[in-house]
């Protein structure tokens, strides 16, 4: 294969996906209209080599026989090199992406390697066939503009696309809402050894408390043949002061983790689990 022998393509389009432009380009190959997807620009978005990319793509058996190199036109501030592009079709789109390990990118691209993974061909898709990418003329170009049956396809066209744009829009404050709230635990955790000593200790500390009461009751248990849980319980009541172990003021987690490890240390002459 040579990009000497590359497709012209009848139309290219420049499809945005959260912010990363892709292009889908239609051409002819074997007498039927394809979509082509150009590989480089999504491997320097996910800040994959593209050389070994390429030689990924030529060893797959099903890659290999479908690639196809095609002249791009460059797109607004792009560097222009050689326009004839290493393409492979819009259907294989997630077979490509599925064969690149998340372990094998940064893990700043990582989360972004999975939404390419999970949703990249859909957005695609969806662009192509809004926008009819393929040699056919539009069905509207066809007939005559004042026919009201062609003023209400495109009217409907318009609505198809603001419903997918809002759909994006609304993915994208979905994304920011889930990090918006992962921001707020933290915060409330720093707050509640930080800034407020007399605040009770958070969830994953009361959680690490449980496990810790857990293992020495356990372990007096297969000791004594009773369950040895409330005893545990209510001795670091007693020791703290505290009337559920949910109420341990955070000032006092360390003390008592520290407490719990050296009491289990003493049963077992291990090292502690929790």
């Amino acid at each position: 294969m040579s990009d000497e022998k590359a497709l012209i393509p009848v139309e290219q389009q420049i499809v945005d996906f959260y912010g990363d432009e892709l292009i889908a380009v239609a051409v002819e190959v074997d007498g039927k209209q394809q979509v082509y997807v150009p590989v480089r620009p999504i491997c320097d978005y996910l800040g994959l080599a593209f050389a070994a990319q390429r030689r990924r793509i030529l060893r797959d058996p099903v890659l290999t026989d479908s690639v196809q190199y095609v002249t791009i036109t460059a797109t607004k501030g792009e560097k222009r090199g050689n326009p004839n592009r290493l393409c492979i079709p819009l259907d294989y789109v997630s077979g490509f992406l599925f064969g690149v390990s998340v372990q094998r990118v940064k893990p700043e691209l990582q989360e972004r390697l999975i939404r390419y993974q999970k949703e990249c061909y859909k957005v695609l898709d969806e662009a192509v066939r809004l926008r009819h990418l393929s040699f056919e003329n539009d069905v509207a170009d066809l007939l005559d503009p004042s026919s009201e049956a062609v003023q209400a396809y495109r009217m409907l066209q318009a609505l198809t696309k603001l419903a997918h744009n809002q759909i994006v829009m609304e993915a994208r404050l979905n994304d920011f809402g889930r990090t918006l709230n992962d921001n707020t635990q933290r915060i409330e955790e720093l707050e509640s050894t930080l800034g407020n000593p007399q605040r009770a200790i958070t969830q994953g500390q009361a959680s690490r408390i449980s496990q810790a009461v857990k293992a020495i009751a356990l372990e007096l248990g297969r000791r004594s043949g009773r369950n040895e849980f409330g005893g545990v319980y209510g001795e670091l009541y007693r020791r703290f002061d505290i009337a559920a172990y949910r109420e341990l003021p955070s000032k006092q987690y360390d003390d008592a983790m520290t407490w719990l490890r050296d009491w289990y240390s003493s049963l077992t002459g291990e090292e502690v689990p929790f």
